[in-house]
């Protein structure tokens, strides 16, 4: 089983420390004994502290109650993934903190930090020298402060190998299921996604500040139209095919939905596609090739290509490592 450690220590933030809990403790096997509700767990979480009475915080640092975690800092060395939520900004972190996440990278784990979790990564010297992001509110201080870093504005999170950090609290939920999504596979991810009443996938790249304007009438949102390109995934759709059916050109197209998404028409529907893909790639025996024309890739080539830049890896690979076995 996948061990996960929530790093515990005083003044961390509550929202930053329950998501990665629920989260990677919400996800089960989809191989179901008969009659059973849940497959096996896939990860055991642990929240690891250096004492009881730790207090956990809310935006600002007001003290919301105090928690006793369940395993000291040593069991860091037993984790394969270690996250380091929200706590406050210090040069005062405890040195057997600082050396046991630095063990446990060199172990093979991987290290996540949520929002200015990453201020404690940095401080261990694992980031030097690579990418790196925290919340809007911090990124320039952050940059400040650890110049030998190559910190990204403006992203949800940033996937540096084994050293991920991301913007802020709810998108510790967005690189959760990312992570799940790499470890178990796409329909691991989405049930859990639907557990949580949440967006299965959101992709990395998006802005950490979207513009959501207030829309002048009730047809400015996109929400019909991105509804219709979700019924024609399989269809050869253009970026003028798209604005004629929202009722507008394509710039203001473009602009609205940069507004309302954080990207543009085409990527956001090159990313269902993949994502479709997945799912076909998990749960079902279709060739490549019928996958390809089922999803609008048109060919096998064209699949190949972009499955393997946004997922890592072929698509016959990812079936290999993800098929959800029948019956």
């Amino acid at each position: 089983m996948h061990r996960v450690a929530v790093i515990a220590v005083e003044g961390v933030a509550g929202f930053d420390l329950v998501v990665p809990s629920q989260v990677f403790g919400t996800a089960h096997s989809m191989d179901r004994p008969p009659g059973a509700l849940l497959g096996a767990p896939l990860y055991e979480v642990m929240v690891c502290g250096d004492g009881p009475g730790l207090a956990v915080t809310a935006a600002g640092g007001t003290e919301l109650f105090r928690i006793a975690p369940a395993h000291g800092l040593a069991d860091i060395a037993d984790a394969d993934t270690v996250v380091l939520p929200g706590m406050p900004v210090s040069d005062a972190v405890p040195d057997v903190l600082l050396a046991s996440v630095r063990a446990a990278y060199e172990r093979g784990a991987r290290l996540v930090a949520v929002c200015n979790g990453a201020f404690v990564l940095a401080q261990t010297g694992l980031l030097d020298g690579r990418r790196a992001t925290c919340h809007w509110t911090d990124i320039d201080a952050f940059a400040q402060r650890f110049p030998q870093v190559e910190a990204v504005p403006d992203v949800l999170y940033v996937q540096d190998g084994r050293l991920v950090t991301t913007a802020g609290a709810a998108t510790g939920l967005d690189v959760c299921l990312h992570l799940i999504r790499q470890d178990f596979g796409s329909a691991v991810a989405d049930e859990v996604a639907r557990h949580f009443v949440a967006t299965p996938q959101r992709d990395a790249a998006q802005a950490q500040l979207v513009a959501h304007k207030e829309p002048r009438d009730d047809g400015e949102s996109l929400e019909p139209t991105m509804q219709w390109l979700r019924r024609h995934l399989g269809d050869p759709v253009t970026l003028a095919d798209i604005a004629k059916h929202a009722g507008v050109s394509a710039r203001t197209l473009n602009r609205r939905f940069r507004d309302q998404t954080g990207t543009t028409p085409m990527q956001w529907r090159l990313r269902l596609r993949v994502h479709r893909a997945q799912t076909l790639l998990e749960t079902t025996a279709l060739p490549v090739e019928e996958i390809a024309r089922h999803c609008g890739f048109g060919t096998s080539i064209a699949l190949r290509q972009h499955f393997a830049r946004l997922v890592g890896m072929p698509p016959l690979a990812y079936r290999r490592a993800f098929q959800v076995r029948q019956g």
